[in-house]
C-alpha cells in the first residue's frame, strides 16, 4: 500500500554493456519497466568482517523486514577500491547461496514480475529438486577490512 500523499510510479532499469573490439560495436542496451513502485529505499552501509543482515522477509511489513511478494528490485554496489564483500540470500526453505561482490562492482537481482522474491530460488550442493522458496534473509560480510555498500531497493504496492 501506497503511504499516504504519495502515488505508486513506474520504474525503469536499464543495463549497458559498451565495448568495442576490432571497430565493431559489440555493446547492448536492455531495459524494464517495473509497475506500481510504492517504495524505495536507497542507502549506504558499513559492511564489517562480522558477517551481518541487511534484509530480512517476511509475511508482514516490519521494522527493517520487507514482504517478498513486494520486492521487485535489488543492487547492491561495493564502493570499496579494495576489498570484496560477500552476500548470502536464505530462503524460507533454508537454502542458501552467497557470491562475491568485488571491489567497485555491482550486483543486481529482479523479482518475479508477478510475485517478486516469492518462489524465487533453491540452492543445493547436489542435483537440485527445483523447490522454488521465498528470500528470507540478506547478509553481508566483508573480506579483510570494512566496505561501504550503497544497496537500493524498490518494493510495489
Amino acid at each position: 500500500m501506497a503511504r499516504s500523499g504519495y502515488s505508486a510510479a513506474t520504474m525503469t532499469v536499464t543495463f549497458t554493456e559498451a565495448v568495442t573490439l576490432n571497430s565493431k560495436d559489440y555493446g547492448s542496451t536492455q531495459s524494464f519497466t517495473i509497475a506500481n513502485v510504492a517504495n524505495v529505499s536507497r542507502r549506504i552501509v558499513t559492511v564489517t568482517t562480522t558477517e551481518a543482515t541487511l534484509f530480512t522477509f517476511s509475511t508482514v511489513m516490519a521494522a527493517g523486514q520487507s514482504i517478498p511478494a513486494n520486492c521487485q528490485y535489488l543492487r547492491f554496489t561495493n564502493l570499496d577500491d579494495t576489498n570484496h564483500i560477500v552476500l548470502t540470500f536464505a530462503n524460507e526453505n533454508d537454502d542458501e547461496f552467497a557470491i562475491k561482490l568485488d571491489k567497485g562492482r555491482s550486483f543486481a537481482i529482479a523479482g518475479d514480475v508477478t510475485g517478486g522474491f516469492v518462489d524465487m530460488f533453491d540452492a543445493k550442493d547436489s542435483a537440485l529438486s527445483l523447490s522454488l522458496g521465498d528470500f528470507k534473509s540478506i547478509t553481508a560480510d566483508a573480506d579483510s577490512g570494512s566496505c561501504d555498500m550503497e544497496v537500493f531497493m524498490a518494493e510495489t504496492a
